[in-house]
């Protein structure tokens, strides 16, 4: 390939560094909990500044198995802003402060952002 071919392997490496190195950092966890514990267990989490923010969407309605039944409940989800490096530490404030025996903690990576809002969960957690 030619040094100035933009689809050869050296864009492309360029393209996966910076995607990993630069903003892969950010993380988005998301939680359930019973909707009546929603607040006190966001609370919790902002104030243990493990996440920058925490987003409660409520009037979730969830179908699940747990011990061999199918069960339903009313839930809210609950969205946690933070950092690659904080992620242990936020599991763990979510796994004691939870009423659930098993505790929903699924992470996502934030791909981008704008600038200051990023810049702004780094100052927050970081």
């Amino acid at each position: 390939m030619s040094p100035d071919d933009t689809f050869g392997f050296g864009t492309l490496y360029i393209c996966i560094s910076f995607t990993i190195g630069c903003m892969t950092e950010y993380k988005l966890a998301i939680t359930t909990c019973p909707a009546d514990e929603a607040y006190k267990l966001a609370k919790v989490i902002a104030e243990s500044r493990k996440a920058a923010c925490v987003n409660i969407i409520e009037n979730v309605h969830s179908i699940f198995h747990w011990k061999g039944n199918l069960e339903t409940s009313r839930e809210s989800i609950l969205m946690l802003k933070t950092l690659e490096e904080h992620l242990k530490e936020l599991q763990a404030v979510v796994e004691e402060s939870h009423s659930y025996e098993v505790p929903e903690f699924v992470v996502v990576d934030i791909e981008s952002g704008a600038k200051a809002y990023l810049e702004w969960i780094s100052d927050v957690v970081g």
